[in-house]
């Protein structure tokens, strides 16, 4: 495969970045990040190796559910800045080489929302059969509540017009008539304008609940992923290198719909929740057996096509593909207090105090998401190793103001802390413990630490575009990958038990195998043919290149 066949698939081998405006940085005193004091820390993300920034929602909304509940998808929350701000944050983004996604929030609207406003308003208003109405629905096991025993249900009545209104997710936030041609072509305005705008394209928020046709009178006119595909269509006419990351909370086997057929057409990177999933009962375990079974089992995926690897995201951590005992194992290991539960399927902890700040333990994750199939997406702080304040409620606890200093306010605000979205963690993980300004300093600093292996990964195009697989190590709690491209070859091994270990791998097709170079502490290992002997520590990770004779070594 030549380079010219993946130079523009800038999505697979780069480093994506999750933050929330309203949580980044305040820049003009008044308790509440906005654009401006983002634009202001562009630098810090170049600095750490990311290359992609995805935002958040930023625009108006009651800000009942943190900004997914919008009033306007063509504006900018007057909290957080203007439309010049944005655009201004976008071109200072891309001056330093950095490209900006943002959320698409196009299932459901807030019910603040003028088109809600109208619907209700009036029966015979264009804007009714923009929503979902029925006037007794009927039970339906395939419509379940988002957030069990929050939700009070999925249909909430409308005394103003006497019928009942679907939301997948909270009241407040009813769901669009996708099936409606009207709601389908306003959604592709929306993105239009913000591709306009410079975006280089979409997290694509709830998708299977975006393209679910239950409940909605004459759905079998609307193919959910024809209709995906035209969307796809439509975002490449207008900016041919855009990209439509998807949240697809769903076993892989039906994950590999939404990227469409064996030459794609759908989404372009979906998260792989059974990974993430997995990963986590292998920690509680300490075995490796779980995560590399998944792997092993996940479908190929089209060649412009990727997944997405997190470990954290900005939501509960959600741990709902695994069996009750699995979960329950992962609740017992990372969240054993029912106050650090959610939903009876999730945890509200950030990674460091889940692996209780143990540095080994900490850096062996995020070196096996660094170099697991896929894109790696990271959570605003986690480079920092923040942790999450239990004291606020649900998943916002792990949403809590990004810690840049230890001087009053975290150098996040000025204003006093009752203006704040909310308060900081206190303790080992308050802004005097953890913090960027520190850590910069501190060449051992896990910032540092998190800089050289974003800068490695980045570094390391066979992690990006290679065919990959899961070799057996030998030793259950190891796992070892392999990922190949254009001729160069690179291992990464990963311990997830405190016991140290040695592993002996053979290196298939590699007879002219003399060395391996690791790659993230220098050292070159020679070897007597094509069989491997790797020692790894507690905890242990590594990544080799492997060193063939005659042929020239990747940078």
């Amino acid at each position: 495969m030549s380079i010219r066949a993946t130079s523009d698939q800038w999505w697979k081998n780069g480093v994506v970045y999750c933050l929330d405006v309203e949580t980044f940085r305040d820049g003009d005193g008044d308790g509440c990040g906005d654009l401006a004091g983002l634009t202001d820390r562009i630098d810090h993300l170049v600095g750490t190796g990311v290359t992609v920034l995805w935002l958040m929602p930023f625009q108006p909304s009651p800000d009942r559910d943190d900004g997914y509940d919008i009033t306007d998808f063509y504006a900018v929350d007057p909290r957080l800045g203007t439309l010049g701000d944005f655009v201004e944050l976008v071109r200072t983004a891309h001056g330093r080489g950095l490209r900006v996604i943002i959320d698409l929030v196009v299932n459901h609207t807030s019910d603040q929302h003028p088109w809600f406003q109208a619907a209700r308003a009036d029966r015979s208003s264009r804007y009714r059969d923009w929503y979902v109405w029925a006037d007794e629905p009927e039970a339906d096991p395939a419509l379940g509540e988002v957030f069990p025993g929050d939700q009070q249900g999925v249909w909430a009545y409308d005394e103003a017009t006497e019928q009942y209104y679907l939301h997948r997710f909270y009241p407040h936030q009813p769901d669009l008539n996708v099936a409606n041609p009207a709601v389908r072509t306003e959604i592709a305005r929306i993105a239009g304008l913000w591709l306009e705008l410079g975006v280089s394209g979409f997290r694509v928020d709830a998708v299977p609940f975006l393209l679910e046709m239950n409940g909605i009178e004459d759905a079998p006119t609307v193919d959910p992923h024809e209709y995906l595909f035209d969307l796809r269509q439509f975002i490449s006419r207008r900016r041919g290198d855009a990209v439509l990351l998807g949240e697809v909370n769903l076993p892989t086997e039906e994950q590999r719909e939404y990227f469409g057929d064996e030459r794609g057409g759908g989404l372009d990177l979906i998260f792989n929740f059974a990974v993430m999933e997995k990963t986590w009962l292998s920690l509680a375990r300490q075995d490796a057996t779980p995560v590399a079974e998944t792997l092993s089992a996940l479908p190929s995926v089209p060649f412009d096509c990727q997944w997405a690897s997190f470990l954290r995201n900005h939501d509960e951590l959600t741990l709902d593909q695994l069996g009750e005992h699995e979960r329950e194992e992962c609740f017992a290991a990372f969240g054993p207090d029912p106050s650090m539960q959610l939903y009876g399927r999730g945890l509200r902890r950030r990674l460091p105090t889940m692996l209780a700040n143990d540095r080994d333990r900490i850096e062996m994750a995020y070196s096996l998401l660094f170099s697991l199939p896929g894109t790696p997406v990271l959570f605003y702080g986690e480079e920092i190793g923040m942790g999450e304040n239990l004291e606020v409620p649900d998943r916002l606890a792990v949403r809590t103001p990004m810690q840049w200093s230890s001087e009053e306010g975290g150098g996040f605000s000025t204003a006093p802390v009752d203006r704040w979205p909310a308060p900081m963690p206190g303790g080992d993980f308050g802004p005097d413990k953890v913090n960027v300004a520190a850590q910069r300093r501190d060449p051992e600093s896990l910032l540092s630490w998190m800089e050289r292996l974003m800068r490695r990964r980045n570094e390391t195009p066979e992690l990006g575009f290679g065919a990959w697989k899961v070799l057996d190590s030998g030793v259950p709690a190891v796992l070892a990958q392999r990922c190949d491209w254009e001729g160069s070859t690179v291992l990464a091994l990963h311990n997830f038990a405190e016991e140290p270990c040695e592993v002996s791998l053979t290196l298939e097709g590699l007879d002219d195998a003399v060395a391996l170079d690791d790659l993230l502490d220098g050292d070159r290992h020679e070897l007597d043919g094509p069989k491997a002997e790797v020692a790894l520590g507690r905890y242990g990770y590594r990544w080799f290149r492997v060193v063939r004779e005659g042929v020239p070594l990747q940078p």
